[in-house]
């Protein structure tokens, strides 16, 4: 079994409805995996602080944006998120010419909680993944499990007016703009001779290498990735599904459009098995400034039977525990050398309610048909009232700061019930 992980969508207009850029993402992880969904404020930091990432520490910012994030329960990163400038980013595990294995630094993940938390753009966040690819390299375990697990990563980040994919192999990277239409990635390099943005000694590392003549026209994926894997393979496949998906619904992709394609059985893009859909992410942002983005999240596993929760950005916003796994502080097996030497039990509040109805979904067709009816109607009838919110914004902010954790609420309710 090769490992897979996430398929990453955006829809821009005229591919989206209603002047929004629709964002989704399902995040594929090992079976046994917890993803929890947290929310952080924005803050300030003195000049001498470090942020301590999941191997690594690093200099902190002068000052993060508030976040909420979908993120494996064992680290610091985050495979999913947004912040409250409606920046949106997701991660990819691909494999190239350059071996990913090497010293423990900066994981994929965390430079997706890293661009959230110090960028403001889709373009600016490139420009802080880059810079920090360049200072600290990426590499280390992507697994909580003592056999070696390591990538590279792709990147898909969006914000209210484009996207931008952002590829990388070590240091080395490129970037490619997207200002309409969808766009879609896998696990595999998919920039070609488009490039935007480049790590100026890309083109001659790649020379140096052997691996580009110098003369032909260059192209990114053909130069740095492996061209026959069953890895591979495997991610083409879902990529050519997903950017199908995309394509039957051009021009009216919305977000309940997204769900849909996150919920694809068929396709692979909602996985199963060893390596499956432990969470996922639909971001609903307005092209208009004035109006707040919507971002929903499951925080469980599957998200055919699981319920797309909203998040919007306002002040006062609260952190909610329901989502929040287990904090096992300097003792984690995680953060001990050497590491993973143990697996503690990491499943949050909502984990462990939905693990037993998913049990009784699968076991007891008739119930479980119903449960997933009253979870389903649970969700559009949310996805309703933040329509009014899309529209004309948040009137009543003091309103929305539990919003996250009053859905989660009902969904416990409805498991209750079931």
């Amino acid at each position: 079994m090769f490992p897979s992980s996430c398929d990453t969508f955006v829809a821009l207009p005229p591919s989206s409805e209603g002047q929004r850029i629709i964002f989704g993402k399902n995040s594929d992880r090992p079976c046994d995996e917890v993803q929890e969904v947290v929310y952080f404020p924005a803050r300030d930091y003195g000049p001498e602080e470090k942020v301590e990432c999941t191997y690594i520490q690093i200099e902190q910012a002068a000052h993060t944006y508030a976040v909420v994030l979908s993120k494996p329960a064992w680290l610091w990163g985050a495979e999913m998120g947004a912040n409250e400038h409606q920046v949106c980013i997701g991660n990819e595990a691909v494999w190239g010419r350059e071996s990913a294995d090497g010293e423990e630094a900066l994981l994929g993940m965390d430079l997706v909680r890293l661009g959230l938390e110090r960028a403001d753009t889709a373009e600016k966040a490139v420009d802080v993944i880059a810079a920090l690819l360049e200072m600290y390299g990426q590499g280390g375990s992507c697994m909580e499990d003592q056999s070696e697990f390591t990538y590279h990563n792709s990147f898909l980040i969006s914000d209210r007016k484009e996207a931008w994919v952002l590829e990388t192999s070590g240091k080395y990277w490129a970037a490619e703009r997207v200002q309409e239409g969808y766009r879609n990635i896998s696990n595999q390099y998919g920039i070609t001779t488009k490039i935007d943005k480049e790590h100026p000694g890309m083109r001659e590392y790649a020379l140096s290498k052997g691996w580009w003549d110098g003369k032909s026209e260059f192209n990114f994926a053909t130069v740095y990735s492996f061209l026959t894997t069953a890895r591979i393979e495997s991610a083409g496949t879902r990529y050519c599904e997903g950017k199908s998906l995309l394509e039957k619904r051009n021009g009216h992709i919305t977000a309940e459009a997204m769900m849909d394609i996150l919920r694809d059985k068929d396709s692979g893009i909602n996985m199963e098995g060893m390596f499956m859909t432990t969470g996922s992410m639909v971001s609903v942002v307005p092209t208009n400034p004035t109006l707040p983005g919507v971002h929903y999240f499951t925080a469980t596993p599957d998200p055919e039977r699981s319920v797309f929760k909203p998040f919007v950005f306002v002040t006062n916003a609260r952190e909610w525990k329901e989502t929040s796994s287990p904090s096992f502080g300097p003792d984690d097996p995680a953060k001990k050398k050497p590491r993973f030497q143990s697996k503690p039990d990491r499943k949050h509040p909502l984990f462990v309610k939905h693990e037993v109805i998913a049990a009784i979904i699968e076991s007891c067709k008739e119930k479980g048909q119903k449960v997933t009816e009253n979870l389903r109607q649970l969700e559009k009838e949310t996805m309703k009232k933040m329509e009014n919110i899309l529209a004309v914004g948040v009137q009543q902010p003091d309103d929305y700061v539990n919003l996250f954790s009053e859905c989660v609420q009902t969904e416990l309710s409805v498991y209750s019930k079931g």
